[in-house]
């Protein structure tokens, strides 16, 4: 039955997405173009709420916990686990006065109203994951990027989405550079759950009913940790925070 009624649900959804998508891809010209930086991130914030709240059309819930614990005044390297591309919108809206940047595929830079538009000049970067020659300086960038102006870095160490919410291994690369380049910055890690529910079905219809939780497990300094040690506190503190 609610595969069934979703069928209608999804169209709507879609509509109201795409809607908020179009609307706001001029307005984030306008604002990058004529006001700067500050203006358009203002654009992409006020976006990305429309979408979280866009989400309730389908039944879902989304909490946001822990933001009381992340630091101010340092870079951040936000690292979770990845489960659909509704895992971005909650994060660029609830942590959204720590500037998150991200580290997206190329393909995501085209194509896309908004959301491309903000990849290219709102301070993320592209990367062709099939090419470390490109991909690695331009991770580097954004670990500078983050330690000169004291905002975040978000990555998603597994590399592809979960599919059933089973985390994948994370990976060291992207990570290991942003802690070289952002040497001051506190990692923040996050549980993601339930995400991939609403795509359990597929791209439509799209389930109904899904309880997004997202954890803020408790941040640390990466100042004077070896990389290792790092590495398995970030991937420990997300995975336990997951539930299948």
């Amino acid at each position: 039955m609610e595969k069934v009624l979703s069928y209608f649900v999804s169209v709507v959804f879609y509509l109201v997405f795409l809607v908020f998508l179009l609307i706001f891809h001029p307005v984030q010209w306008l604002c990058f173009n004529v006001f700067g930086y500050r203006a358009h991130k203002k654009s992409v914030d006020v976006l990305n709420s429309l979408l979280v709240r866009s989400l309730h059309i389908l039944g879902t819930t989304i909490a946001f916990k822990g933001i009381e614990k992340v630091p101010q005044g340092v870079p951040l390297i936000i690292v979770a686990n990845h489960q659909s591309m509704y895992d971005i919108p909650p994060i660029i809206w609830f942590m959204r006065k720590f500037h998150p940047k991200f580290i997206s595929k190329k393909e995501l830079g085209k194509g896309i109203p908004s959301v491309s538009y903000n990849l290219r000049h709102g301070g993320s970067v592209l990367i062709d994951r099939k090419d470390a020659k490109q991909a690695l300086p331009a991770i580097k960038g954004l670990g500078e990027y983050i330690q000169k102006h004291n905002r975040s870095a978000v990555i998603f160490p597994e590399g592809t989405r979960s599919k059933d919410g089973v985390p994948k291994r994370f990976s060291e690369n992207g990570l290991k550079i942003l802690c070289k380049y952002a040497p001051s910055a506190y990692i923040v890690p996050i549980s993601i759950n339930n995400s991939w529910k609403i795509v359990r079905f597929g791209q439509y219809p799209l389930g109904l009913g899904s309880r997004l939780t997202f954890t803020i497990q408790e941040p640390f300094a990466i100042k004077n940790i070896p990389f290792e040690e790092v590495m398995e506190r970030t991937e420990n503190a997300v995975i336990q925070g997951i539930k299948n």
